[in-house]
């Protein structure tokens, strides 16, 4: 389980989230609100009812479908989607370990986003999509050399993970928490 400090991170289930993903070298990427659902022994949990608006430079949409992020302690973040129309049912982005922090606005959980993630479609195998992104990104902003080795390394064992149907990847993991967003939204 993920250690909580009650000065940074939230206790209370419901709690408001902002999940805020830059690129690297702080350049702005996604931005979205969530409620804290808990944390298991995979990390914290975020929930999203439909409804909710995803924003970054150039692109917004709000949501007409339930999803649930985990943020683990290691370099990824992976969001699961209940009934998405295009079939997305778990991605995952390759990162640095998520940061939690606190303040009168609330509670913040922060990560830079590395380009590769592990994408599953309904009916389809997982794969890792946006090879070519980290590779340009990876010269282009200067990558440390062990940064991108340990972010290939996730990406593998990730993928692996997913196709191998491991919690928190197993259907039964997410569906939990996805239960557990609705019991907080009645």
């Amino acid at each position: 389980m993920t250690s909580i400090d009650p000065a940074s991170h939230p206790t209370v289930p419901g709690t408001l989230v902002r999940v805020r993903a830059t690129k690297w070298g702080g350049r702005p990427h996604w931005e979205f609100d969530g409620l804290w659902l808990g944390a298991d022994e995979h990390g914290d949990w975020v929930g999203f009812p439909a409804g909710t608006s995803f924003a970054r430079p150039g692109n917004a949409f709000t949501a007409s479908w339930v999803s649930v992020s985990l943020f683990p302690s290691g370099g990824w973040a992976a969001g699961f989607n209940a009934s998405h129309p295009r079939g997305l049912g778990t991605y995952v982005d390759l990162a640095t370990p998520p940061e939690w922090r606190s303040d009168a606005t609330g509670a913040t959980v922060s990560y830079v986003d590395l380009d590769l993630d592990v994408v599953e479609r309904d009916g389809a195998s997982a794969f890792i999509d946006d090879e070519h992104e980290f590779a340009e990104h990876a010269v282009a902003f200067g990558y440390p050399a062990e940064l991108v080795a340990r972010v290939r390394a996730d990406a593998d064992a990730v993928l692996a993970a997913v196709r191998r149907r491991e919690a928190p990847f197993d259907g039964a993991t997410a569906e939990h928490w996805l239960a557990r967003l609705g019991e907080l939204l009645r």
